[in-house]
């Protein structure tokens, strides 16, 4: 004899049958948060080639990462990207030695960073996520996540950096109209910018990158190689972390490709700057946003859960 399924109680049934509960908002890819970004305050024709200062707002999604000093100081050590509300993505040997978030700020919005603007926001770390593989000798998996303490707002000076969707993949990790931007060293043994700086690049072939003439194969598969052969235009000390952004005229939009991981000093010819390649990492930073979301939203979370067995019980009694 067949069990007979219990019925599920009315007001639940009714509720089911109405929508979504309050607070259980509809599943999204993190990843793709950044689709409903508004649009760049400057627009890319006015954007400087080269090596110069960039147009306040031209980048609303690099982030100033600050450790503190001296326990009353805050000082720029690297770059950082933000993905979402709430995270910061950037690179792992950043936080190598540093993994106590108190000791982290983010400042979000920023254009010079001794003269923080009304756009301007500046936010401590929650937590800190490193990819549990990444190796400091060989500066594999450079990747990690900072979860800030509370969200940011999205303006025209705050957004968050896309990343590609899979079918624009290869032909930006080939392009040539790239850029890169960030705080660091102006020069290889030079000062910092107090202003953010950007510069166009291309991505080189990974077979020239890694030829007996330049890096001589230490450049694995999930790393880029981005710069110009000949010198002259890279990041340097403090640039670590910051993105290496890809026009995509197709779309019309800049999309993230990397971030900034090591180089042989700056701008050095046959040296060109070593980027993550960030298609390699988007399992991986996918769970980690969904990870930093739940945290953030139990509540919604345990009523999305609910409802997804609510909804398989009903299917089961119609």
């Amino acid at each position: 004899m067949q069990r007979a399924r219990p019925a599920l109680p009315i007001p639940l049934l009714l509720l089911l049958l109405s929508g979504p509960l309050p607070g259980a908002a509809a599943p999204r890819d993190p990843v793709d948060e950044c689709h409903q970004q508004l649009p760049l305050a400057r627009s890319a024709a006015s954007w400087i080639v080269g090596g110069h200062e960039a147009p306040e707002g031209a980048w609303p999604g690099v982030v100033s990462l600050q450790v503190l000093r001296g326990g009353v100081r805050f000082m720029h050590l690297c770059g950082g990207v933000l993905l979402s509300h709430r995270a910061v993505l950037t690179a792992g040997h950043c936080v190598d030695g540093r993994m106590d978030p108190c000791s982290w700020r983010a400042v979000v919005g920023a254009h010079n960073l001794h003269k923080h603007g009304p756009y301007t926001a500046r936010r401590r770390i929650r937590r800190i996520i490193v990819h549990s593989q990444f190796k400091r000798e060989t500066f594999e998996n450079d990747v990690a996540l900072l979860e800030l303490k509370s969200a940011v707002r999205y303006s025209l000076y705050i957004q968050p950096m896309c990343l590609p969707p899979a079918a624009l993949l290869p032909p930006l990790e080939n392009s040539s109209d790239c850029y890169i931007s960030g705080w660091g060293r102006m020069a290889e043994k030079g000062k910092t910018s107090s202003v953010l700086r950007e510069a166009q690049v291309g991505i080189l072939p990974h077979s020239l990158c890694n030829s007996s003439e330049g890096y001589a194969g230490l450049v694995n598969d999930k790393a880029l190689c981005a710069g110009t052969w000949a010198g002259g235009t890279d990041s340097c000390q403090g640039d670590s972390g910051g993105p290496l952004a890809c026009y995509h005229p197709d779309t019309d939009k800049f999309f993230l490709v990397g971030i900034a991981s090591f180089g042989v000093g700056c701008g050095r010819p046959r040296y060109p700057g070593i980027y993550v390649r960030l298609s390699q990492y988007r399992t991986w930073i996918k769970a980690k946003l969904l990870l930093i979301n739940s945290t953030w939203n139990p509540v919604g979370s345990t009523l999305s859960i609910l409802l997804a067995v609510l909804h398989a019980a009903l299917a089961q009694i119609l």
